[in-house]
């Protein structure tokens, strides 16, 4: 919704008549249904043009790369609150989507946010550096940088990066960008510390014209996908009893009640 000088809230997306429906100015009967896929409409919807196709490609394959990552905890509040409330399939997708953020899943929002302040910068190697070191002296990670299980290169995001570069139609700003501040991450490290997916992901998806702030929707986009392929999952091979026991079995009590030494958990089902 956007508000113009002079004039209450409007809106662009949508609009019906008693015979008609509109996303945007397009007909959804005469112009979408059965000529334009998901990707296609959903681009137009949140970019607000139409997408070209470098931008397709580029927006399936990173909602491909972002859909599964196994048990994550994202996954793992999916499987626990389908198993607590089964009838309530949208509130397990919607507690699995609340862990997309600066974290996991989500990050892609915080790498681009440093690739913005290098493509302004009067020096683009030096703000680089800047940041790097920066990063080290918190003793945090680079977002979009590092992976605890995929050394020494993380090959989605190599792969990501090649699919970037392959395009002529990408100016590849961004990608060059998130070049700079690899060079001086691995300098300041010391040592080569890998890209990570997302933030190959926020590079292509800058490439193609998505804003910072509009990024963790892809992520939350993809991941609902995902998280539904969980509870169909969770339906045929149920996982969510054995991570409560796995908890409750692995995490003793410690306080005074019943003598110490007990277990944790609740007392009830």
């Amino acid at each position: 919704m956007t508000t113009k000088p002079d004039q209450g809230p409007v809106t662009r997306l949508c609009t019906h008549t008693l015979t008609s429906l509109h996303y945007r100015d397009a007909n959804l009967v005469e112009d979408l249904m059965g000529k334009k896929t998901f990707t296609e409409v959903m681009l137009m919807q949140i970019l607000g043009r139409t997408p070209r196709p470098v931008d397709l490609r580029i927006t399936d394959v990173v909602l491909i790369v972002l859909m599964e990552h196994g048990l994550t905890p994202s996954a793992i509040a999916t499987r626990l609150i389908y198993m607590s409330a089964p009838e309530n399939l949208q509130g397990a997708v919607s507690a699995g989507l609340l862990a997309v953020g600066s974290s996991f899943v989500g990050t892609m929002e915080n790498c681009s946010r440093l690739l913005d302040r290098i493509g302004a910068a009067a020096d683009p190697d030096a703000e680089a550096l800047a940041i790097a070191r920066h990063y080290k002296e918190i003793k945090g990670a680079v977002p979009g940088f590092g992976h605890h299980l995929h050394k020494p290169v993380d090959p989605r995001a190599y792969k990501l990066l090649e699919m970037g570069r392959a395009e002529p139609d990408l100016a590849g700003d961004k990608i060059r960008a998130l070049e700079r501040l690899s060079q001086a991450v691995d300098a300041v490290a010391g040592r080569p510390i890998t890209i990570n997916a997302t933030g190959a992901v926020a590079a292509l998806l800058g490439e193609i014209g998505v804003p910072t702030g509009v990024m963790r929707g892809f992520a939350v986009i993809s991941r609902a996908a995902g998280l539904v392929a969980h509870i169909v999952e969770e339906q045929q091979s149920p996982s969510g009893r054995f991570i409560w026991d796995t908890v409750e079995e692995a995490i003793p009590y410690v306080g005074e009640g019943g003598n110490g030494g007990g277990k944790a958990g609740g007392a009830g089902q």
